[in-house]
């Protein structure tokens, strides 16, 4: 087993910031309300899947194939972060079902393309819809900026080397859901 230690510092001077707490303590407020809110972002989603068996897996490769039509299984992986071992169950009951469709790519045979079916679209707007209320009920008690100010927030969150990838993506994704 693997020990994990840590300096205490990790590298942060001693002090207080303007909310009076010491540099060095973790920012346990913020922490704790991103595990909570993610709890609660998925609970809704969670309800709905359940009734089909399908798990927040299934949720996450219905959601980035829906908003990408024709992505590469190879392209989804790393999106996802997941090895093909984990995303082969999923995928296999996705298209089992009727939510995903797999295809050749045109240039290369085997490259395997994904299509959400209308059944999956379906059930991905559904969650979507879902999401959507959540996060427009929790701007609109913050004001006319809030909406960017949580995207700034949430993009600044990324690892800086993969930053301007992500926001590329959804640029995308939003450009190929206005064409349809």
């Amino acid at each position: 087993m693997t020990d994990i230690i840590f300096s205490r510092d990790a590298g942060i001077p001693a002090g207080e910031d303007a909310e009076g707490r010491h540099e060095a303590e973790p920012i346990w407020d913020l922490i704790e309300l991103l595990f909570f809110a993610y709890r609660d972002f998925v609970s809704d989603p969670d309800h709905v899947l359940a009734k089909f068996s399908f798990g927040r897996a299934h949720h996450r490769v219905l959601h980035f194939v829906n908003r990408n039509p024709g992505m590469k299984v190879a392209d989804l992986l790393e999106t996802l972060s997941i090895t093909k071992q984990s995303l082969g169950r999923v995928l296999r009951e996705l298209i089992e079902q009727g939510y995903v469709l797999q295809k050749e790519g045109p240039d290369d045979r085997r490259h395997r393309l994904l299509y959400v079916t209308p059944k999956g679209e379906q059930l991905s707007m559904r969650l979507a819809g879902l999401q959507t209320e959540r996060i427009a009920r929790a701007l609109s008690s913050l004001g006319p900026s809030a909406h960017q100010a949580a995207r700034e927030f949430l993009a600044a969150m990324i690892d800086p080397e993969s930053r301007d990838e992500v926001l590329r993506f959804i640029a995308r994704a939003d450009r190929a859901r206005r064409k349809a």
